[in-house]
């Protein structure tokens, strides 16, 4: 049966609210959500030796120990490196996994 009224029978669908991931810092429509959405790094940026003999790092001559800053889980040397793993991003509102 047709509709004599001349408008939509479709009523709209409000717009999804963007979250913030705490890990990656983007925003992100949770629809959309997948273990490959969110690159981050699990560990801390850490200045200081490797006392476990992993050598991610050159130190150079004259260089205390500690001159060594990398990401502890991956080595990466730069604190702007992408990260090392991905999984769902995880909202602030979301309670603590």
């Amino acid at each position: 049966m047709e509709s004599t009224t001349g408008g939509k029978e479709e009523e709209e669908k409000p717009a999804e609210k963007e979250k913030l991931c705490r890990r990656c810092k983007a925003t992100y429509a949770p629809s959309g959500n997948t273990r490959l959405s969110c690159r981050f790094h699990p560990s801390y940026f850490v200045c200081r030796r490797h006392d476990d003999q992993k050598r991610y790092y050159q130190l150079r001559d004259g260089d205390p120990p500690y001159a060594a800053k990398f990401y502890d889980c991956c080595g990466a040397e730069d604190p702007d490196a992408a990260g090392c793993t991905t999984d769902f991003h995880l909202s602030y509102d979301d309670a603590d996994a």
